[in-house]
């Protein structure tokens, strides 16, 4: 199993945090997708660019605390963990981990330094949509 974290201190209200976050309608800000297909309330799906997609069932929602999700394509399968942390000083502590497992040797070796890149992207795309 690989496991990549990240943590990002925000400023900002938790509340507008969580709702970029957790709203699955509103996708655009994310450079790394083409589109998310709700299936109901716990499941989704994300395509990629390249129109590949991952599945996702929500395990768990927390509002303004903690949002955990089971991921699952053809290569991977494994978790993601968010926390969400409201500090003394009125910013937001953002906690993020994958932990997967890879059905591919070769991406086995590749896997921690793409979830490295991808978390960044995410959050590169986060802080974006934050300052507009």
């Amino acid at each position: 199993m690989v496991e990549q974290n990240i943590k990002r201190e925000f400023n900002c209200d938790i509340e507008r945090l969580w709702n970029i976050i957790t709203d699955n309608n509103n996708y655009i800000w994310r450079s790394d997708l083409s589109k998310i297909e709700i299936i109901d309330d716990k499941h989704f799906v994300e395509y990629a660019k390249n129109n590949y997609p991952t599945y996702f069932t929500i395990t768990s929602k927390e509002k303004l605390k903690e949002y955990k999700f089971d991921i699952e394509n053809t290569n991977i399968k494994g978790k993601w963990i968010g926390i969400f942390k409201k500090l003394d000083n009125g910013n937001v502590l953002l906690d993020f981990t994958e932990k997967i497992e890879i059905n591919n040797f070769i991406m086995k070796l590749l896997a921690k330094p793409y979830l490295k890149n991808q978390q960044k992207r995410y959050i590169k795309d986060l802080e974006k949509e934050l300052n507009k």
